[in-house]
C-alpha cells in the first residue's frame, strides 16, 4: 500500500500523543530541584560531621556521582528518568549516568574498544567544550587580571 507524504504526516500527527509542555517542564524542575535538595542535605550532613564547607561540597559531588552510577548500573536511573524527564539530566547525577550508561552497555566489547571508547560518547562533548571554555577563560584572565566573572 502506497501512502503519500501528506497522508503519512496526518497519520503521524493523529497517532502521536500531545506533549504537555508546561506540565513536563514543571515536573522536570521539581525532580531536578529534589535531586539538588538531596545534595544540599548531604552537604549539611558532611558539614555537621566536621568537614569544612569546601570538603563537604566535594564529598557531596562524589556521593551524588556514586549514587548516579550505582542507580545506572542497577538499571534504576533509566526508570526514574523515564518518568522524571529532563529533571534527571541537569544535576551531576545525570552527568554520571551519561558516562556510566554507555560504559555498561558496551563493556562486552572489551575494556579498550568497548568500555574505554564508548564511555564518553555522550559526555565527551560536554567535557571537551567545558575544557575549551576553561582555557579561553584562563587566557582572558591572564590578559585581563581584573576581569572576574562570578
Amino acid at each position: 500500500m502506497e501512502i503519500s507524504q501528506n497522508e503519512y504526516s496526518k497519520l503521524t500527527e493523529e497517532k502521536s500523543p500531545n506533549s504537555k509542555l508546561l506540565g513536563n517542564c514543571l515536573w522536570a524542575f521539581f525532580v531536578g530541584g529534589f535531586i539538588c535538595m538531596i545534595g544540599q542535605c548531604f552537604t549539611m550532613l558532611y558539614t555537621y560531621l566536621g568537614a569544612s564547607e569546601q570538603n563537604a561540597r566535594t564529598w557531596t559531588s562524589i556521593t551524588l556521582i556514586f549514587i548516579g552510577v550505582t542507580l545506572t548500573a542497577l538499571d534504576v536511573y533509566e526508570k526514574i528518568a523515564k518518568h522524571a524527564g529532563a529533571g534527571t539530566l541537569v544535576p551531576i547525577t545525570g552527568f554520571a549516568n551519561s558516562v556510566a550508561a554507555p560504559a555498561i552497555e558496551f563493556k562486552s566489547e572489551g575494556y579498550i574498544t568497548g568500555l574505554g571508547a564508548k564511555m564518553f560518547v555522550i559526555a565527551g562533548p560536554v567535557i571537551v567544550y567545558g575544557t575549551i571554555a576553561g582555557v579561553v577563560y584562563g587566557f582572558l584572565l591572564s590578559l585581563f587580571p581584573n576581569l572576574i566573572i562570578t
